[in-house]
């Protein structure tokens, strides 16, 4: 980590400690966490909400490796804002179609099949939904991809049917009803701009991957600070052989998150066109790396980590939900091995050392 990076996750890491946010139990139809406002305003000073946006753009200009540093600070804080969304999505989607990018919070998502799409003169008609948008609830814009079309919409131009994740976390279905979009809210994308479905679907999974690898760090740090202080026959539990494994083996798959993420970010920074097949890659590296952190860290915490007072919870409910979005790591894999097989005996090795 360079003193840039350094310095800057610091300061991210000092503003979650200032502004916690609330822990909650799981989400039901209108639950979840609180939203952070006092964090998000911490960030916006700290100036990472567009760390990856050109500075031409109105971003910071930072390069992804930066941004998931970033990105790993929230996962360990469980931080209650949709930073991913706002900085890697969005405000992208935005920049790679030359507009303005607006004040106030952000989130993004694909315009899937359940939206429908037709023309009636000059404006476009939106009928339909989009299925568990992050924090929809909590966002002044919704950024959409529609083909090599971005359109950038308003709450008044939709409704929002509450839905959360395990964690509580706002997963929210934008609906629609003959919404009718202007010409002024829809934005081609430049000719040389390598955004698809598959570039958003490659980033939202660096997204998840970096935070996973926050919060995976905080459940061994949780761990090993309950291993010291839990007492059993008269001395610590981490004294035993069979923790000291757990802690060891937890350790090194902390280890491969925190690497595999940034090694996606590295690759992405590299080459956006290509780099996408590394940020799946670690999607489902971390996916599985962290679901053993999660696992083994209740182990050692026993039936005190499932509690809604315990801080541990917050971590692994995160863990197990950010592994499933975006079709999951399973299918991930299967979309993942289906590429590499498409190379042919020729291109496995460099796929495998892109």
């Amino acid at each position: 980590m360079n003193e840039i990076i350094e310095a800057l996750t610091k300061a991210v890491s000092d503003a979650c400690r200032r502004h916690p946010s609330v822990p909650t139990g799981p989400g039901g139809p209108g639950e979840g966490p609180a939203w952070n406002a006092e964090l998000w305003s911490a960030l916006d000073d700290i100036g990472v909400l567009l760390l990856p946006v050109p500075e031409d753009r109105g971003g910071a200009g930072g390069d992804l490796a930066t941004t998931v540093g970033v990105l790993e600070v929230l996962g360990a804080e469980s931080a209650a804002v949709p930073f991913g969304e706002n900085a890697l999505l969005a405000g992208w989607l935005l920049s790679e179609c030359g507009a303005e990018i607006p004040g106030g919070v952000m989130t993004a998502a694909v315009a899937g099949a359940e939206l429908g799409i037709s023309r009636a003169g000059d404006d476009l008609v939106l009928d339909g939904r989009i299925a568990r948008v992050p924090w929809g609830r909590c966002a002044d814009h919704l950024v959409v991809l529609a083909g090599r079309n971005v359109m950038l919409l308003h709450p008044g131009q939709y409704e929002i049917h509450h839905g959360a994740n395990l964690a509580g976390e706002p997963r929210d279905d934008v609906v629609f009803e003959t919404a009718s979009i202007g010409d002024a809210q829809i934005r081609p994308l430049r000719d040389d701009s390598p955004v698809d479905d598959e570039s958003f679907a490659a980033r939202t999974a660096l997204v998840r991957a970096a935070l996973m690898a926050g919060a995976a760090r905080r459940a061994f740090e949780l761990s090993t600070a309950y291993a010291s202080e839990r007492q059993q026959f008269g001395r610590s539990i981490n004294r035993f052989q069979t923790v000291q494994q757990y802690l060891a083996a937890m350790a090194g798959e902390v280890l491969l998150c925190k690497v595999s993420a940034e090694a996606a970010a590295a690759a992405l920074d590299r080459d956006a066109e290509h780099g996408g097949s590394a940020a799946t890659a670690a999607m489902v590296a971390v996916s599985a790396a962290a679901s053993t952190v999660a696992r083994t860290a209740h182990q050692v915490h026993g039936a005190i980590g499932f509690t809604e007072e315990h801080s541990l919870r917050s971590s692994t409910t995160r863990i197990w939900s950010w592994r499933d979005e975006g079709g999951g790591a399973g299918t991930r894999a299967a979309q993942l091995g289906a590429r590499v097989v498409g190379t042919g005996a020729d291109g496995l090795w460099p796929s495998l050392t892109v």
